[in-house]
């Protein structure tokens, strides 16, 4: 099992913007360099969402709605990737943009 963390291992504490150039912590590049990684390789992996200092909904939109219009299902990532958090609000918003994403 893999674990993204929001806490300057894995990525930064503090995610920002949309696309790469709106910041060097954007959504894109955690989309892209981080999360698509594991799932492309068919590993399980979870996300700790609490370690960060909070989000932008450009930024999660982009990195998880965007995963969705990249062509990964929300049934793959939920059977892949399992994300962990105390406030539920974040993970129903998540939730929300990949199913938009995905036209459900």
């Amino acid at each position: 099992m893999q674990e993204i963390h929001f806490d300057n291992r894995t990525f930064s504490r503090y995610p920002a913007g949309r696309y790469r150039t709106d910041g060097k912590w954007s959504g894109e590049k955690f989309r892209d360099e981080i999360l698509s990684h594991f799932i492309a390789n068919g590993e399980k992996t979870t996300i700790f969402l609490d370690e960060a200092q909070g989000f932008g909904s450009s930024f999660l939109e982009e990195a998880f709605g965007g995963l969705i219009r990249k062509g990964i299902t929300f049934a793959t990532f939920q059977s892949l990737v399992s994300l962990r958090s105390d406030d539920s609000s974040l993970l129903e918003e998540i939730e929300t943009y990949m199913l938009d994403a995905q036209g459900e």
